[in-house]
């Protein structure tokens, strides 16, 4: 795709599965800069990570598509390269920015679809002050990069615009942590989910009548946008819930005899230590070759049931962007010292934001182990489309018979959740006593692997 004689538009790509648009963070590059095959020139963020996107072009920035905080759909212009050997149309770029209606990041917004047809004149570039330098007080050069009247917070997006007007934010209150100070979609997050000024709630609009029904904000509520991975997580567990029919089966077991097994393999080589996580992953890939119907999914248009060839095992994380679940393709592959080292690696990764969306898709089964937040139990909601999640409580001393005498023990519950069409109660409650005697009794695990 052209949009000048010599020069190509890099559109933005799919970064992930089901993925339409991203954000944008932050632009690696400026206009009139030169870029290598495959350099990266801008970070965005998607509902699933934060990655850096390479351009596959080389030559000169000529046009830059979207400010910091700006929303892109996949498949539109991120950014115009024109090669260095060919001089580009210096209005080219103008026209372009025109034509898309979303500017670069030194554009500000208004420079797309608007009133009369009269051309307008060009934006100026410069919009942030250099270092020790104020900004312009003069309206009509305020109005030249804005591209209506004079505004006092620098160059937002649309949707920054309009999450602000909808909130009842007042932008020139704002401190913008983009580059030049550009007020980013983060920093307009950051004022909602702050304690509201009683001024603020007066000017968030009335609920439409037709939500009569549900209650409004009310003074002191705290508005949170369902945006962003809060809102994938929302859509994901409600069309878990519409379409799987899941049932959750649990029992309480005696994890002594584990944790001992894990202490002598840690003492044995302390330089590679194997979490009790491991171990539990071991356990299930164990109860998953037994029992393979719980390692697939419901292809509902195709009305049948694809039972996987490999185990990609999912591992639930909380970080500070929401729960996420990245994937260890082919688990079954993998050793019990490689599967600590895999998963150790992963979920600090997941926390730093830094996995790619390819590692946060294409599950089979999912391990949960919310006994680090410090409860026994859960029913948790299956991550669609997957058809089986195992959730591990935390481990307390308890009262156990043990030979027939009573005996503090380390006791945890476990619990299966499944997807009641790809098996019924004989196949879950097979796997959940298998995983069950593991836990209890190592060596059955050493039998079967």
């Amino acid at each position: 795709m052209s949009t000048a004689v010599g020069t190509r538009d890099f559109l933005l790509p799919d970064l992930g599965e089901g993925l339409s648009e991203a954000e944008i963070v932050e632009w690696r590059v400026a206009v009139g800069d030169v870029v290598t095959v495959d350099q990266s020139v801008v970070e965005v963020e998607t509902a699933k990570a934060v990655v850096d996107v390479p351009c596959p072009y080389a030559g000169r920035v000529v046009a830059l598509h979207g400010a910091a905080g700006e929303v892109r759909p996949v498949g539109q212009p991120l950014i115009t390269i024109a090669p260095l050997d060919d001089a580009p149309d210096p209005h080219a770029t103008y026209r372009e920015e025109e034509r898309a209606g979303s500017g670069n990041v030194l554009i500000g917004y208004g420079t797309g679809h608007g009133g009369s047809g009269r051309r307008r004149r060009r934006p100026r570039l410069a919009l942030a002050p250099e270092p020790g330098a104020s900004a312009s007080t003069d309206p009509a050069s305020d109005a030249a990069w804005t591209g209506g009247p004079a505004a006092a917070p620098l160059v937002i997006s649309p949707i920054v615009r309009r999450l602000a007007k909808e909130h009842g934010i007042d932008l020139a209150s704002l401190r913008g942590t983009g580059p030049g100070g550009v007020i980013r979609r983060a920093d307009l997050d950051a004022a909602v989910a702050a304690p509201a000024p009683a001024a603020r709630l007066a000017a968030v609009p009335a609920a439409p009548a037709a939500h009569v029904g549900l209650a409004p904000a009310g003074d002191g509520d705290t508005v949170i946008p369902l945006t962003g991975i809060r809102k994938v997580i929302a859509d994901k567990l409600s069309r878990s819930r519409r379409e799987i029919p899941e049932v959750t089966i649990w029992v309480d077991v005696d994890a002594t005899g584990l944790l001992e097994t894990r202490a002598a393999i840690n003492a044995a080589a302390p330089e590679a230590p194997v979490s009790i996580l491991a171990l539990l992953a071991r356990i299930c890939l164990s109860g998953l070759r037994k029992f393979p119907q719980l390692n697939a999914h419901v292809d509902t248009d195709g009305q049948r049931i694809i039972q996987s060839a490999g185990v990609h095992l999912g591992i639930a994380a909380q970080t500070d962007r929401g729960l996420v679940v990245p994937v260890l393709r082919d688990a079954q592959r993998l050793t019990t010292r490689e599967l600590a080292a895999a998963l150790a690696e992963t979920t600090a990764a997941a926390r730093a934001g830094t996995l790619p969306p390819a590692r946060l898709t294409g599950g089979t089964f999912t391990l949960n182990n919310y006994g680090v937040f410090g409860v026994d139990g859960s029913t948790p909601i299956i991550n669609h489309p997957e058809a089986a999640l195992l959730g591990v409580g935390r481990i307390v001393d308890k009262p156990w018979v043990v030979d027939g005498q009573l005996a503090v023990r380390k006791v945890t519950q476990i619990s299966l959740t499944f997807d009641h069409r790809v098996c019924d109660g004989g196949v879950a409650g097979g796997f959940l006593r298998h995983v069950a005697d593991c836990v209890e009794q190592p060596a059955l695990l050493v039998a079967n692997v």
